[in-house]
């Protein structure tokens, strides 16, 4: 693990349903994805006259890491994967991945040598809106993120996902795919489903 979080994984292990929850991530990425090609429009710079809001992005940064992702957070792996959709293990899998894909989510400094947004507030903000459906801007209070940054993040957010995992979890089944799922549903008490994913939840 690459990123600043490999610590956090060092108490927690990588979900069995990882490979279902990343599929699923890839479907709903991938309707994004072309959502997006389809309204992409270019940012249009300052506005005059624009409110200014002065964030505190490395307050929102510690916030975030204190409460998820600390040694010992606030919320532990429960409520991660209730909030989350996920584990924590497999959250930090997919933000080292898309932080080596995409240069955008990189933390940078900007013209004034200040630090700009960490790449594990932009990606939270995208997957909140993802897993909960929830609007842009319901993320500034909490990740000190403007909207159109959440937005940026989250159209950047999905194309990575599309263009990394779409090979292994976009492509069509083979006979071995289908076989092992079929197999896996009917183990969990859903004899003859395949390509549903309401049930994956079930214990």
């Amino acid at each position: 693990m690459s990123f600043l979080f490999r610590h956090a994984l060092l108490d927690e292990s990588s979900s069995s349903d990882d490979d279902v929850i990343i599929a699923a991530a890839a479907i709903v990425a991938q309707d994004e994805y072309e959502q997006s090609n389809a309204r992409r429009c270019r940012r249009g710079g300052s506005v005059p006259g624009r409110q200014v809001v002065r964030r505190n992005h490395q307050a929102g940064y510690e916030r975030l890491q204190h409460d998820y992702f600390s040694l010992n957070p606030t919320y532990g792996p429960v409520l991660f994967r209730r909030r989350f959709r996920m584990s924590r293990h497999l959250f930090l899998r997919i933000v080292n991945d898309v932080v080596a894909h995409d240069d955008y989510f990189v933390l940078k400094r900007n013209a004034a040598s200040a630090l700009g947004i960490s790449p594990l507030v932009k990606i939270t903000a995208t997957l909140r809106m993802i897993t909960n459906g929830v609007a842009a801007d319901t993320q500034d209070e909490y990740l000190q993120i403007a909207d159109s940054t959440t937005i940026e993040s989250l159209k950047r957010f999905v194309r990575a996902i599309v263009e990394i995992f779409g090979d292994e979890y976009l492509r069509y089944p083979t006979s071995a795919d289908t076989c092992r799922l079929l197999a896996l549903g009917e183990q969990r008490g859903f004899p003859g489903m395949l390509g549903s994913i309401d049930g994956m939840h079930w214990e």
